[in-house]
C-alpha cells in the first residue's frame, strides 16, 4: 500500500508530532509498505523517504512555538507531490495546522486519515471555528492521540474520533549505547519555555545533594536567561539541541529522566521513550502524563510547579536502588504496550478499510478518469 504521511512541522527540529510521523513511516516501510513523509525541512531531509516542502516559520501555538510552513510555496510543493505519488491513503497529522496539512485536507487527493495531537484549548479552533468545522468534515477517518486530544477536537470540530495512543520504536531505544555519567545524573530534554518546566527543575537542583548532576538538552526562548541565572552551578551541563541518537544515548545513561512540565501535554510520549530506555521517571502529575504512566508504578508523579516536591521525588529515586529497579521493570513492560509496531498495525487496518471500501473505489475511479483526460489532451 502507498501511504503519504503529512506532517505540518519542520522535521529538522525535534518534536512529538515529527517523531510520530517519522517513526510510523519507518515501521510501515519495514512491513513492506511504500510510506513517504511530506513535511517542511530546514535543511537536508532526515530520511530518504522524506519529501521536503520548504523551510518553516516559528509560529505561536498552544503555549509553544510551532515550526510550520504556511507559505504558498510549501503548499504548492505538497499539491505537486500528492498528484505525482498517487497515494492509496493520505494520513495527515494535526490536519488543521496551517500550511501543508490543511492543504492536504482541502485537496482530498485520496482517502484521508487525520490524527489530532493537541490538547487543552486552541485559539485557532475557537476563532476560526466555522471554516475549520467545515474543512474537518472532509477527513474520512479521525483519530486522536489521547482522550484530552479527542475532547478538544470534538468540542470545536464535531465528528467522532478513535483514540490511538502515540507509539515508540522500542527496539531503537533499548539498543542504544548509553553515555556513561560520572555520578547520579538527571536528564531533561525539551524546549526551553515556561510550559516545559525546566526552571522548576533547575530550582529543585539546589535542594539535591552536591554529587547530583543534570544534563539539559534542547533550546528555546528561555535558554539564555536560564543559562545566565544558573551559570554558577557546575553540576548543570547544557547540551544544546541533541540529535535523536544522542537523546537515546543520554536517556539510556541517565539515572533518572525528569519531565517537569506545567501543562499542555496531550500525551506523554517522552515518558514512553524513557520507559523503553529502561530509565526511571520523575514527572509532573498531569492528565497527559497519566495517559502513559501509572503513579508510583511506572513513574513518580509530583505536583507541577513545585520545586520542593520535584526535588523530593528525584531524591527518592536517586537514593533507593530497589525503587529505581522496580520503576525500570514496570516501565519496560508498559512501553511494550505503546510500541510503534502495535500502533502501525492499528493504522494499517484503518488504511486498508478506507482503501478497499466504497470510498477507496470511488477515489480510484476518479484518478483513472483524470489520467484518461490527460492522455486525450492533444499535443501542441
Amino acid at each position: 500500500m502507498r501511504v503519504g504521511l503529512v506532517c505540518p512541522y519542520s522535521l529538522s527540529l525535534p518534536g512529538g508530532v515529527q517523531a510520530q510521523t517519522l517513526g510510523l513511516a519507518r515501521v510501515l516501510r519495514g512491513m513492506g509498505h511504500e510510506a513517504r513523509v511530506l513535511a517542511p525541512c530546514d535543511g537536508p531531509p532526515p530520511e530518504l523517504f522524506v519529501t521536503p516542502l520548504g523551510n518553516s516559520i516559528p509560529t505561536a501555538a498552544n503555549g509553544s512555538m510551532a515550526p510550520v510552513a504556511p507559505d504558498p510555496a510549501a503548499s504548492l510543493r505538497l499539491i505537486r507531490a500528492l498528484r505525482d505519488e498517487q497515494f492509496d491513503v493520505v494520513h495527515i497529522h494535526e490536519p488543521m495546522a496551517p500550511g501543508p496539512a490543511l492543504t492536504a485536507v482541502v485537496m482530498h487527493a485520496a482517502p484521508t486519515v487525520g490524527t489530532f495531537h493537541a490538547a487543552g484549548d486552541s485559539a485557532s479552533y475557537k476563532w476560526l471555528n466555522r471554516p475549520l468545522y467545515r474543512l474537518a468534515a472532509r477527513i474520512d477517518a479521525r483519530c486522536a492521540v489521547s482522550e484530552d486530544a479527542r475532547l478538544l477536537a470534538e468540542r470545536y470540530l464535531g465528528g467522532s474520533y478513535e483514540v490511538l495512543f502515540n507509539g515508540v520504536e522500542v527496539d531503537r531505544w533499548q539498543g542504544a549505547e548509553p553515555v556513561k555519567p560520572d555520578g547520579p545524573t538527571i536528564f531533561f530534554c525539551g524546549r526551553h519555555e515556561p510550559r516545559k518546566g525546566l526552571e522548576v527543575l533547575l530550582e529543585a537542583m539546589a535542594l539535591l545533594p552536591p554529587e547530583v548532576q543534570c544534563w539539559v538538552g534542547g533550546t528555546g526562548p528561555d535558554t539564555a536567561r536560564l543559562r545566565a541565572r544558573y551559570a554558577g552551578d557546575p553540576r548543570i551541563e547544557w547540551l544544546g539541541r541533541v540529535t535523536d541518537d544522542e537523546k537515546m544515548a543520554r536517556m539510556r545513561g541517565a539515572s533518572v529522566f525528569c519531565a517537569p512540565s506545567l501543562g499542555g501535554e496531550s500525551f506523554g510520549v517522552v515518558l514512553i521513550e524513557a520507559m523503553a530506555a529502561r530509565t526511571p521517571i520523575v514527572a509532573s502529575d498531569l492528565p497527559g502524563y497519566r495517559n502513559v504512566a501509572r503513579p508510583d508504578r511506572d513513574a513518580v508523579l509530583v505536583p507541577p510547579d513545585d520545586p520542593a516536591a520535584l526535588a523530593a521525588g528525584l531524591r527518592a529515586v536517586l537514593s533507593d536502588d530497589a525503587a529505581a529497579d522496580q520503576l525500570r521493570r514496570a516501565g519496560a513492560e508498559r512501553a511494550d504496550r505503546f510500541s510503534m509496531d502495535r500502533l502501525a498495525g492499528r493504522y494499517l487496518a484503518l488504511y486498508t478499510e478506507l482503501h478497499h471500501g466504497e470510498l477507496g473505489r470511488r477515489m480510484a475511479e476518479r484518478v483513472q478518469c483524470r489520467r484518461g483526460r490527460r492522455r486525450n489532451i492533444p499535443s501542441t
